[in-house]
């Protein structure tokens, strides 16, 4: 079996969201995509009178040939893209849970 890119579809699904959110005339949003160091992020600010309204929706790593989701505010969720794209539970680190946590998912611990 043909292993999958894991850099082209971390891009692909980051892209789809970039689109989305750089619709959004409010914010200014940036998509960095590093497939040399594999983080992939999506970020976003404003200024909204004098505070600034930072955040970053979206940040997957890959590493030791597994998607490590580092933070993820996404409706359909970054994990079930994957899952619907034919990346195995056993390849998805849902790293913003804590170790202790993950254990009780059908995901990678690490």
């Amino acid at each position: 079996m043909e292993r999958l890119n894991y850099q082209e579809i971390v891009s692909q699904i980051v892209k789809e969201h970039y689109q989305y959110h750089s619709q959004d005339s409010e914010y200014e949003t940036q998509l960095i995509l590093d497939s040399e160091r594999n983080h992939y992020l999506l970020i976003s600010w404003r200024w909204q009178d004098e505070k600034r309204d930072y955040g970053c929706p979206i940040h997957v790593d890959i590493k030791d040939n597994k998607i490590w989701i580092q933070q993820d505010f996404t409706e359909p969720g970054i994990a079930q893209q994957l899952l619907d794209l034919g990346v195995p539970k056993s390849d998805i680190v849902l790293a913003f849970r804590s170790p202790y946590v993950r254990q009780f998912s059908d995901f990678s611990v690490n």
